[in-house]
């Protein structure tokens, strides 16, 4: 970067998305066809004579770069299968704060097995996690605290 060079990330990834943001939201037609015919895509008629810029852009990238995929190759790859979840983990994610997972109704502490099993059989019960996440300063960490 010193001697005027870009990262390797902006030449091949960051360079063609700005073209293509620039070549679409300035309507300059015979660069927006040489990539579309480049990337080998199929934009259809109405996305491409749309009065918003936006539309034909996001036409463009959503068969470029749909994130659904992207996002669920990621999640299959990199998280660890439900199946290899242990007891220990299973109970702190069906505890809310202080509780213990015993001072739980017994309905629910039979939920346990099936949430270990992960079954997708029609008698199987359906089980939901919802999490909401924070943001918090790194300071505050439990391995960052002083001691």
């Amino acid at each position: 970067q010193s001697k005027g060079k870009k990262p390797l990330f902006v030449q091949l990834v960051l360079d063609n998305i700005w073209s293509l943001y620039e070549a679409v939201l300035k309507r300059d037609k015979e660069k927006v066809e040489k990539i579309v015919t480049s990337l080998g895509l199929k934009i259809g008629a109405r996305e491409s004579r749309h009065a918003d810029p936006k539309v034909h852009l996001n036409a463009i990238c959503s068969q470029w770069l749909p994130i659904s995929d992207a996002v669920l190759s990621m999640v299959c790859n990199k998280l660890p299968s439900p199946l290899d979840i242990t007891a220990e983990r299973v109970e702190k994610l069906m505890c809310v704060g202080a509780r213990t997972f015993d001072s739980l109704p017994p309905e629910t502490q039979e939920l346990k097995s099936a949430f270990m099993k992960c079954s997708s059989e029609e008698t199987a019960p359906v089980i939901v996690f919802v999490s909401k996440m924070f943001p918090v300063d790194a300071k505050v960490l439990p391995q960052n605290k002083p001691r």
